[in-house]
């Protein structure tokens, strides 16, 4: 059976990130999207220019709605915007069982603030405990922690277990912003830890990664498959995305993703060096 994956994400006027990359990203492993959009945004891939967040009223609707009448097999939660749309969404979940994927989106690759610092606090307290899963960066870690960000794998694990201190089942820490050829990402849960190595592509094709890993990992989780085997099938996707977007022309600033990049279609040209 096709599971439904709900996103609860802001909207990316430029395709690369939040609910644009979300649906693509759930589609191409398998998964019908469903959403219930927190914001609106107008962006590039040079930089987000405007944000409107959604009334707690509409979000609840959008929710409310879906709950009335889809199943749900897992979610992904996205860009909250401010500490109202987080109690809003969390309330709207009461007595939804099942995976609950959440990507703590703070700020943008730009350097855009979409979370409100004063935020932080409810997303921490509201939402972490009720996750399956977290997907943190280390920039994201260090602001839910309120300390200096990670520069070793040392600090990553750190931590990664005082993010799991703070109720969810499940952390993915992931570290692609320490140097080195290595991206390393720490899996971590009440059972162990596990570092996914991954190689370090050198490109600016990499708006809306977070986005595009934590719904894939939600759909993995759908399916019903176990946590590690959908971090790491989440992984090789986004892999692949990120090395097929040179197929793509979108912009001048940080690239997307090739969310379809194992799709072969009729009559297409690949684009020479593309490969």
């Amino acid at each position: 059976m096709i599971p439904n994956i709900l996103s609860i994400a802001g909207s990316d006027s430029s395709g690369g990130a939040g609910i644009q990359a979300d649906i693509k990203a759930i589609s191409a492993n398998g998964g019908y999207a469903m959403t219930a959009i927190t914001a609106l945004t107008a962006q590039n891939t040079l930089g987000v220019r405007a944000v409107e967040l959604c009334s707690v009223e509409l979000l609840q609707a959008q929710i409310t709605a879906l709950r009335d009448d889809l199943r749900i097999d897992a979610v992904k939660i996205g860009m909250l915007g401010n500490a109202a749309l987080i109690r809003t969404v969390a309330g709207a979940l009461d007595g939804l069982d099942c995976p609950l994927v959440l990507d703590p989106v703070m700020v943008a690759k730009g350097g855009d603030r979409l979370l409100a610092e004063a935020a932080v606090a409810a997303l921490r307290e509201i939402l972490l405990p009720r996750a399956t899963l977290i997907t943190p960066n280390l920039p994201e870690a260090a602001d839910l922690l309120q300390r200096p960000e990670a520069q070793d794998r040392d600090e990553m694990r750190t931590q990664a277990r005082a993010l799991l201190a703070l109720g969810p089942r499940a952390v993915l820490l992931k570290g692609g912003h320490l140097a080195g050829d290595l991206c390393p990402d720490l899996l971590i849960h009440a059972g162990g830890e596990i570092w996914l190595e991954g190689p370090r592509i050198v490109t600016d094709n990499t708006h809306g990664t977070g986005c595009t890993l934590s719904s894939a990992i939600a759909t993995g989780l759908g399916r019903g498959a176990g946590l590690e085997a959908a971090v790491r099938g989440a992984k090789a996707y986004v892999t692949g995305a990120i090395r097929g977007a040179g197929q793509l022309s979108v912009g001048r600033g940080h690239g997307p993703l090739h969310h379809f990049h194992a799709v072969t279609v009729p009559g297409a040209v690949t684009v020479p060096g593309s490969d």
